[in-house]
């Protein structure tokens, strides 16, 4: 809400696999500095709630994680999803859930990911097939688009307003380099300001 006259900080969810670092809270405190830098306030799911109803107290611990993921992103403004490949060809598929959630509330959301690989690609280098193989090794069609990752994912993306980006980082480099991240926190704080004030150049 505006306070003073001015708007509040654009909040911004921080979508990823980044919860299940070695020390995902100073993962988080990374990108929440990286938010700050362009007025912005970074909400990681490890952040506690002001308050959670009290019918949360009687559901497993993961089932309150969930409620409490949902109700951090419902709060945001915008979402930022960390897409780097996650223990397969695709993104994290508690991210993917993230991202369509925020997507279904109208917002919009970015991505980011730090293999430039196309989806395709990657499906037939894990399993081992040709660079031209239609299907996988169960016999089911490859999707095969040249998207960052499956179709759904990218047409959320860009239906919502929001970019895509990708850096050329080398895969050691996956889980620690934050230029593609920030693209789509300068992105998403662009476009916030009027039109005369927005950078002259997109990537």
């Amino acid at each position: 809400m505006a306070r003073g006259g001015q708007s509040a900080p654009m909040r911004i969810y921080l979508a990823g696999p980044d919860v299940f670092f070695p020390d995902p809270q100073a993962r988080a405190a990374d990108l929440k500095a990286v938010c700050a830098r362009y007025g912005a306030v970074g909400v990681s799911p490890l952040d506690p709630l002001d308050a959670e109803p009290a019918e949360w107290a009687h559901q497993p611990e993961a089932h309150r994680i969930a409620l409490r993921n949902e109700a951090h992103i419902k709060g945001c403004d915008v979402l930022i999803a960390n897409l780097t490949p996650f223990r397969g060809a695709s993104a994290d598929v508690g991210t993917v859930f993230e991202l369509g959630f925020m997507r279904a509330l109208g917002r919009r959301v970015y991505g980011w990911s730090n293999d430039l690989r196309p989806f395709a690609e990657r499906v037939r280098f894990i399993e081992g097939l040709g660079r031209d193989a239609r299907t996988d090794m169960e016999g089911l069609v490859i999707e095969d688009f040249g998207l960052v990752d499956n179709l759904m994912i990218d047409g959320a993306i860009s239906a919502s307003g929001g970019i895509l980006y990708r850096a050329d980082v080398s895969p050691e480099m996956w889980w620690r380099d934050l230029t593609a991240f920030e693209g789509c926190v300068a992105a998403a704080a662009d476009s916030r300001l009027p039109r005369s004030g927005r950078s002259a150049s997109r990537r």
